[in-house]
């Protein structure tokens, strides 16, 4: 039960931070694209945070992943103040470097990702924003590493409150272009500048230690290819549908892509708490069984709540958007699933984190995103936007398949039967869904009602188990009050 509640409380307080940090740009969404009158708008502001995350995952290296590791090696202050410093020295380099090549090749890289290179000057915010995220992501860990929930929780509200108190004024002067970029950047260093002061004693430049480096580097380098394969599956596809459709055609997919990607609200959620109790409890006689558990019971929440989102997602749009981004429906369901098999494959693919082998992650997920980036070649022109969709559901599907495989035959992990039922009813339910009932509410509701009573029937003894758990826990503080 002890374990139980170190995973939920972490969920809770860590996920409602991130929650809300997600949240409030979900709820903006519908104001800002009612500001802007065109969909090329918001595609451009969309392709600018794409371009910055791809650009953070060379620049950062995946340094954070390896320093959360490392700090749990030892238990010494002076220790997790070395690896702490080393990390954000590092990143400072890298992101340093990355920044000036923005600058130089600003006008290829707006060809690229704006199909145009007269919006280079937007290339500008997005180096600004790269080099201020990278670090800010080093300088900020401390504060979940020290499982400092309060202080995470007021500083995830604060900052996309102020970005969007900055980029509403923008929108309507008529700064469509430049509003959310520029927005960004003034949030991001106002927060960084914050960590920066409650996180000053874990960092020194004279604390940088080369030993340490390469330690770092020896989880971190191979970590690298995940993140970039982790963009490839998120945003490669806007990019192709700037190019292949146009940016307004983006514009539409990304309004599809920030409702399918409500559920990051969960995925944020399950991080925000669980690099901490994966990494705290690694090393615990029953992991491999506790986390097989974690990875299906997230499983069922997954597929869910993605059984809902496909029953609302039309009418959702239809109530919030103009009708020029009604199109955008059909994507939502299936992005609203990707981000939770991301989340479902990071849960297993931790275990070779544990056992110190991240390279089969790099394969498993190079796998799924050749798969990933050939349908969207050919899905795009043949379904739209809904093809790219479809693509990226693809891919992870596959990854999540093979990563299960390997696992399972290195004894890392234990699948049970139960589930891959569930995973076929899910399925089945998701081409109904599509065929038959994607505008129909009613249908839509039954059949998902029809999916949870499944789910229930299949996961009874669990469900019984918890509330045998929490009942008894209820007991023991009504006796304690007595």
């Amino acid at each position: 039960m002890n374990k139980l509640k170190l995973f939920t409380e972490n969920m809770l307080v860590y996920g409602l931070g991130g929650i809300i940090s997600k949240a409030i740009p979900l709820i903006m969404v519908p104001i800002v694209t009612l500001i802007m009158p065109s969909t090329d708008y918001f595609g451009i502001s969309d392709l600018s945070n794409t371009l910055v995350q791809f650009a953070s995952a060379i620049a950062i290296m995946g340094m954070y992943d390896a320093m959360y590791r490392m700090f749990f090696e030892r238990d010494e202050e002076d220790y997790k103040v070395g690896i702490c410093s080393t990390a954000l020295i590092f990143t400072i380099f890298t992101s340093i470097i990355v920044f000036i090549i923005m600058l130089i090749f600003r006008d290829v890289i707006a060809s690229f990702f704006f199909s145009n290179k007269e919006y280079a000057y937007v290339v500008y915010l997005s180096a600004i924003a790269t080099l201020v995220g990278s670090t800010n992501s080093i300088v900020s860990a401390p504060t979940r590493m020290q499982n400092k929930r309060k202080v995470y929780l007021v500083t995830n509200t604060i900052s996309p409150l102020l970005s969007y108190g900055i980029s509403i004024p923008l929108l309507l002067s008529g700064y469509y272009v430049i509003a959310l970029p520029l927005a960004a950047v003034i949030s991001g260093i106002t927060m960084e500048i914050s960590f920066g002061v409650l996180n000053h004693k874990w960092f020194s430049f004279r604390r940088f230690d080369t030993k340490m480096l390469k330690q770092l580097l020896v989880l971190a380098i191979p970590l690298l290819p995940n993140f970039l394969v982790y963009w490839i599956f998120n945003s490669c596809d806007k990019v192709m549908i700037t190019n292949m459709l146009g940016i307004g055609a983006a514009g539409i997919y990304s309004v599809g892509s920030k409702l399918g990607h409500a559920s990051q609200l969960i995925y944020t959620a399950f991080a925000g708490g669980w690099q901490y109790f994966a990494f705290s409890t690694m090393k615990e006689e029953n992991q491999v069984k506790n986390n097989s558990l974690i990875f299906e019971y997230l499983g069922i929440i997954s597929f869910v709540a993605t059984a809902f989102i496909c029953v609302l997602s039309y009418w959702i749009f239809k109530l919030l958007f103009k009708v020029d981004y009604l199109e955008g429906y059909i994507v939502a369901p299936y992005l609203f699933l990707a981000p939770l098999l991301q989340m479902l494959f990071q849960v297993i693919g931790n275990q070779f984190l544990v056992v110190k082998k991240t390279w089969p992650i790099t394969l498993i997920l190079l796998s799924g995103t050749v798969i990933n980036v050939v349908t969207n070649y050919f899905f795009i022109p043949l379904l739209g936007i809904e093809g790219a969709s479809i693509a990226t559901l693809v891919g992870y599907v596959v990854s999540d398949i093979i990563c299960v495989i390997v696992l399972c035959k290195m004894d890392l992990m234990k699948l049970s039967s139960r589930f891959v039922i569930a995973t076929i009813i899910m399925g089945i339910f998701m081409v109904l869904w599509r065929l038959f009932f994607s505008e129909k509410i009613v249908t839509g509701i039954v059949s998902a009602l029809i999916l949870v009573i499944a789910m229930i029937v299949l996961y009874k003894s669990d469900l019984q188990r918890l509330y045998k758990l929490v009942k008894s826990r209820k007991n023991k503080d009504e006796r304690k009050d007595e």
